[in-house]
Order: structure tokens, then sequence, then C-alpha cells
């Protein structure tokens, strides 16, 4: 069972280690965490998968970011506006399924006539929250078809010091 957005340690990451070294380990780690959660997070009535693969998202821009001088220029830029890809994606499912959950919270502490205008509401949320996963379906497709994770792995492994040899 996978930790709920928990940060995976990453094998092996010493202080004594080179940056280009550490850019290696953490993007190969935070890379791997993206797609562990994306079985299921189509399912729409487990949202914390989608939390858990946005998080995942969010922490391997992070690094793609910290990281960027060990990459090559010309495959860092299209991988790193994928994962913001996807990570929008996530956030256009993401959104509408907060939403829900604190509309059904509520809607047991109201009178009859104000459950009528939360259903309503929370009709359209649910349309928002299909929309949303509509749109998180195509980005998975893209990121599947364009062999995301293998680029992702692929640019780890490039991984060369600020100014060496990996740079273009």
């Amino acid at each position: 069972m996978l930790n709920m957005a928990k940060a995976r340690d990453i094998p092996g990451l010493q202080a004594d280690m080179t940056f280009a070294q550490a850019a290696a380990a953490t993007v190969a780690v935070r890379a791997d965490e993206v797609f562990e959660y994306a079985g299921g997070v189509l399912d729409t009535d487990d949202i914390e998968r989608v939390h858990d693969m946005r998080v995942a998202t969010r922490r391997l821009r992070a690094v793609l970011e910290i990281y960027a001088p060990c990459f090559p220029k010309g495959a860092l830029r299209p991988v790193l506006r994928e994962v913001k890809a996807l990570a929008d994606a996530l956030g256009a499912r993401r959104d509408p399924d907060v939403l829900l959950a604190r509309l059904h919270d509520m809607r047991a502490a109201l009178t009859t006539a104000d459950v009528l205008g939360v259903d309503a509401f929370a009709d359209r949320a649910r349309a928002d929250q299909a929309e949303g996963n509509a749109v998180l379906a195509r980005a998975l497709a893209e990121a599947e078809e364009s062999e995301l994770p293998g680029r992702l792995a692929a640019l780890a492994a490039a991984a060369a010091p600020p100014g060496g040899t990996a740079r273009s």
C-alpha cells in the first residue's frame, strides 16, 4: 500500500554526492512517485489518489527546476512542460473533488429547503468533476503516448555537473 502523499526517501542520497548525482537520484525517485499514483486516479470515489498524484507532480516539478542546470535544456523544457500540464489536469479534477466533499459534509447540518439548493450546486460540481476527469484522462494518455516516464528516467540518467557535458 502506498503512503498517502508521503515523499519517499532518496536511496543513497548523501551530503558528499555531487549536485548532478543528487539530481539524478532525486528526479528518478520523484518521477516514479508520480506514476505510482496513476492507477485508479480516474476513480471519482477515491479522491485521495488525485491529491497524492498532484502532490507528487509538484514535488517532481520542484526538483526539476532546482536541478535544471544539470540537465540538457533541450530535454528538460518539454518534460517540465508536460509535468506542469499533468499537474494542471490533476488540479482540474481535484478542485471539484474538494468542493463535493465539503458540500457532502455541510449537507447533514442543513434544513430540507437548503439541502435542495446544495444538491443543485453539487450537481454542477459533479459535472465539473466529470469534465476534470476527462481532462485528466487526456493528460494521462498524452503522458503515456509521449513516454513521459521513460523520458524522465532518461533525463535523470543524463544529469551532469552544472556547466558539464550534459547541458546542450
